[in-house]
């Protein structure tokens, strides 16, 4: 894809977000690969004031190519994205529920199938680290290991994907998991799905996706 498209593709996602209530005013950030490097939104900008002239050109290094300053969280982006070539996108939200079990310091168990969207039978949650610190980054790449998202503890989500696309549909069944667990935890007990339901899940799942 073009520069431009990429820009227009972020652009839109980062609209999406904040429509579908999964971000708002400032918070939450969003990047795509772009060649040797990334495309990021940027530092402290409301989405609604954002343009595509608005979003920063970094090397994976964290070093400005063009545009202005970048979000804070920058350096999970980068480390993310050069860790992990098969990944495309990022996106990180404060969302309602998903923060709100992050604020518990909880992993997600498998509460519901839908989980295995996110790589594996759980969803791990780091310990509290100060936002944009390479701690965080650190905390989010272990706790990202096999899987396609992970909670920051006291602070929010982390969703990837193959493209924006798939980083979006992982941020929302995300959210989704998260909020069944959420009530589940007011109601009592939740009932755990085995590792052998789990792994049946994930056979499926490769066969849905197939288009043929």
């Amino acid at each position: 894809m073009t520069e431009l498209s990429l820009r227009q593709q972020l652009l839109e996602t980062s609209r999406k977000l904040v429509e579908l209530g999964l971000n708002r005013g400032t918070a939450g950030n969003a990047s795509v690969r772009y060649g040797e490097g990334l495309l990021i939104t940027p530092s402290a900008l409301p989405v609604s004031e954002m343009n595509t002239s608005s979003l920063v050109h970094l090397d994976l290094s964290g070093n400005v190519l063009s545009g202005g300053k970048p979000s804070s969280e920058w350096r999970f982006h980068c480390d993310i994205l050069k860790a992990r070539p098969e990944i495309n996108a990022v996106i990180h939200t404060h969302s309602v529920n998903a923060t709100t079990i992050a604020c518990l310091r909880k992993d997600v168990p498998p509460v519901h199938y839908m989980i295995a969207l996110a790589g594996g039978d759980s969803i791990r949650c780091t310990p509290y680290t100060v936002f944009g610190e390479q701690a965080l980054s650190d905390n989010a790449l272990e706790a990202l290991h096999d899987r396609k998202a992970c909670l920051l503890g006291n602070h929010g989500m982390i969703a990837l994907g193959a493209d924006l696309y798939d980083a979006l549909a992982v941020t929302e069944e995300v959210e989704f998991v998260c909020e069944i667990y959420w009530r589940m935890l007011q109601a009592g007990e939740p009932k755990i799905l085995t590792a052998q339901q789990m792994h049946e899940v994930q056979a499926k799942f490769v066969e849905y996706k197939k288009r043929s």
